[in-house]
């Protein structure tokens, strides 16, 4: 009996790449999207549709006379306008707290850091509590700025402060993953090239964190548009002045206006989907060229 005899057998050989079943974490695909469509159907869709087949309900004349009031056309002014006035404040805002985060070590950064998602943990009302008892006239900063003619609480201007308040996070937590993962070494190329530090910040950082700065734009705004808790004690709800679009729908739903309430609802969802839409747009169009 030769050596061969005892030898080991040969393996045979592993099956072929587009044979073997692909191992997933996560079931399969079917599943998956199933599962999606129905908790989308159930938290965003159901609600949504309720909401306009609520307003279809109406004839076109009722829908018009509710929704192009004096009183509701100047809600919609004061809210779609301070939520864009505070979202481009946070961007510029979020961008800083995000660069200092990240590009710089200092005594109590794990503390600013967690004082970021502060307006995430704090109810809303307590918000708006705190920066009225700051910014009335006889709160710790207000009662400096009244006798000088500057008046924030109970006008426009407090209700931009609140949605800078509580939009900042949602920017700053965008933004700042972005920049962690930015490779230093192409600043450190551009530098060696003759580029001054603002080329640098525009030529190789801001590309790489438009995209960022675009989904954290439109997260605060989307936040702000529908702000009620934080606004409601610093606006002063004085109608055509500080009176913003949500305390407008439930002013009509506490009157059993349940049309008037969802038709002015729908004008707010249709608008805020628009503007998103186009932010959308935009960042797909930047991470194509």
């Amino acid at each position: 009996m030769n050596a061969a005899t005892f030898a080991s057998p040969v393996a045979s050989p592993a099956a072929p790449p587009h044979r073997r079943a692909a191992r997933r974490v996560l079931p399969g695909f079917n599943l998956t999207l199933g599962y999606t469509l129905l908790y989308l159907s159930l938290i965003v869709l159901i609600p949504l549709s309720a909401l306009v087949f609520k307003t279809f309900s109406m004839t076109w004349a009722d829908f018009w006379a509710a929704v192009s009031a004096s009183r509701v056309l100047a809600s919609f002014r004061l809210t779609f306008g301070a939520s864009f006035i505070a979202a481009c404040v946070n961007v510029v805002a979020g961008l800083l707290v995000a660069w200092v985060l990240v590009r710089y070590q200092f005594p109590g950064k794990k503390i600013a850091d967690a004082l970021v998602d502060l307006p995430f943990a704090l109810p809303t009302a307590v918000a708006g509590i705190a920066l009225t008892a700051i910014l009335a006239g006889n709160g710790w900063i207000g009662q400096y700025l009244e006798p000088r003619g500057i008046q924030l609480a109970f006008q426009p201007a407090g209700i931009v402060i609140a949605l800078i308040f509580i939009g900042l996070p949602f920017v700053v937590r965008t933004v700042q993953p972005v920049l962690e993962d930015t490779e230093k070494e192409l600043e450190e190329a551009a530098a060696c090239l003759g580029a001054n530090r603002w080329q640098t910040f525009w030529m190789v950082i801001f590309p790489a964190i438009a995209p960022a700065l675009l989904t954290g734009f439109a997260m605060a705004f989307a936040r702000a548009v529908g702000e009620y808790g934080s606004v409601i004690f610093i606006a002063g709800n004085m109608p055509m002045v500080s009176e913003i679009t949500p305390l407008i729908i439930i002013g009509k739903l506490e009157q059993y206006d349940y049309a008037g309430a969802t038709a002015v609802a729908s004008v707010m969802l249709g608008i805020s989907f628009i503007l998103l839409l186009i932010i959308n747009g935009i960042q797909a169009w930047g991470r194509t060229r």
